[in-house]
């Protein structure tokens, strides 16, 4: 069957997806009584681990830059990612969830060891895949967003937007490092995020769809008349 994230999300859709493990997409491609609160429980499990990743990278990778401001940078974006993943954390321990203990273990395995690489790979590796990566954070803080408001939890949608928005930020970031080094003309970038108030004015233009718009009749339909 095909998954509900895929069919709802598209190419974003099915780019999370990928990101799941095996067992997991066989249970979210499966039927399920809520697919809009299963997919965002399922994409907060991911990014709670994936923020745990990012910061132990990002420590290794400041500790191993010797340019003061460059250092700074890095390590303000190492404590937003800390900041993000107590975020998440919240909202996983308010929907009754808790976070993967297997990924948890990898998560810290695959941080640690891409922090400790830094010190020895130079610093264009490392800035080039911290791009790449917020890249897809950028995506899937803003997919979360959208399956909150449709699984009717509207209070988390300011925060992914806004967490989706701090990530669009550091792609920015590690994109301009990258250009600036001398053998950017000779890679290829990953794809270029939208502007940046772009983040909200979709989810408004998604908001006003009929897809956002049936769901929400849905849910008042099933509300007891008071």
């Amino acid at each position: 069957m095909r998954s509900y994230l895929a069919l709802r999300f598209g190419r974003a859709g099915w780019k999370l997806l990928l990101g799941f493990r095996e067992t997991d997409r066989r249970r979210l491609c499966s039927d399920m009584k809520d697919p809009p609160l299963e997919y965002l429980i399922a994409i907060l499990r991911l990014a709670y681990s994936g923020e745990l990743a990012a910061a132990y990278a990002y420590r290794g990778h400041w500790h191993s830059i010797r340019e003061r401001e460059i250092k700074s940078r890095i390590c303000e974006i190492e404590d937003e990612e800390w900041h993000h993943r107590r975020l998440i954390g919240g909202m996983l321990e308010d929907l009754g969830r808790k976070p993967s203990r297997v990924r948890e273990i990898k998560a810290a395995i695959i941080g640690r060891s891409l922090g400790a690489l830094c010190h020895v790979t130079g610093w264009l590796a490392p800035m080039y895949g911290a791009g790449r990566l917020e890249r897809r954070n950028i995506e899937e803080y803003e997919t979360a967003a959208r399956l909150a408001l449709e699984a009717n939890h509207p209070e988390y949608v300011d925060c992914l937007l806004t967490m989706a928005e701090v990530e669009w930020e550091h792609e920015k970031y590690f994109r301009e490092r990258v250009l600036d080094h001398r053998w950017s003309k000779r890679m290829r970038l990953w794809s270029s995020p939208p502007p940046r108030e772009e983040i909200r004015r979709s989810f408004e233009r998604d908001v006003a769809s009929p897809t956002c718009n049936e769901y929400a009749e849905s849910l008042d339909e099933k509300q007891p008349v008071t």
